[in-house]
């Protein structure tokens, strides 16, 4: 089992940033993948970015790639997203998930209960 929390969404203006954190617990952290999904009000749960087991290898949604950046410290158990040049597109639920396997399979196993992200123009 894995336990997520997230943090850090709030209400932010075009052009701004935000970072969200999540923390888990449970199974040992530095043998899966990370990732974070949005969903937007009235739309499905979409993928943001993900980062596999040991922190080099990540993949990031064409959406908000060159803007997002996600990271992980195995040691403190923390995957962080750095949100940059938001748009009120990026307003949504943000949900932190790990998978089951080390590298990012696109079906996250567990997921949090979500932070909120609103970005005004």
């Amino acid at each position: 089992q894995v336990q997520l929390v997230e943090s850090g969404g709030g209400m932010v203006q075009a052009g701004g940033s935000l970072r969200l954190s999540c923390a888990a617990s449970g199974r040992t952290f530095d043998t899966y993948a990370m990732g974070w999904w949005r969903q937007a009000p009235g739309e499905e749960r979409e993928f943001a970015a993900a980062i596999n087991w040991s922190g080099d290898t990540t993949y990031y949604a064409d959406s908000v790639k060159g803007r997002f950046t996600i990271s992980r410290d195995n040691a403190k158990k923390m995957v962080d997203l750095q949100m940059n040049n938001l748009k009120p597109e990026d307003t949504a639920v943000y949900y932190c998930a790990a998978d089951l396997a080390p590298y990012y399979s696109g079906r996250p196993t567990y997921w949090g209960q979500g932070t909120p992200v609103t970005v005004s123009s």
